[in-house]
């Protein structure tokens, strides 16, 4: 006989506490799926984590260089940071100084580890 078939189900749900306190809506949903889609390029990783070091945020033309990509890059990786929340944009005189949204990382966090 099976092992698994002759597990009592009760007794696996009872030791295996549910993922999330309740299923995921739709608007909910999307909302995450924007912030992790945002997250999903490398380029986009690597701008967040060098924003996210500086205290006081970074001006953008502090981040082409550390990823090797040219200003128009850099600029259209920002905006989809700041599109999906997860970074603020000031423009100050030519250039834009960015800063992180600690509010909503802690809402994709808290999605991947409950």
């Amino acid at each position: 006989m099976d092992i698994l078939a002759a597990m009592d189900l009760t007794t696996t749900q009872a030791c295996c506490s549910p993922l999330l306190a309740a299923p995921l809506g739709a608007d909910a949903a999307a909302e995450l799926a924007a912030g992790f889609k945002a997250l999903a390029d490398p380029v986009r990783l690597q701008l967040l984590s060098l924003i996210a070091a500086e205290p006081d945020g970074a001006c953008s033309c502090d981040l082409e260089e550390p990823v090797g990509k040219s200003q128009p890059t850099v600029s259209h990786h920002l905006s989809l940071l700041a599109d999906a929340g997860l970074i603020t944009k000031e423009k100050v005189g030519r250039w834009v100084y960015c800063s992180v949204v600690p509010e909503r990382l802690a809402v994709l966090r808290d999605a991947l580890v409950g």
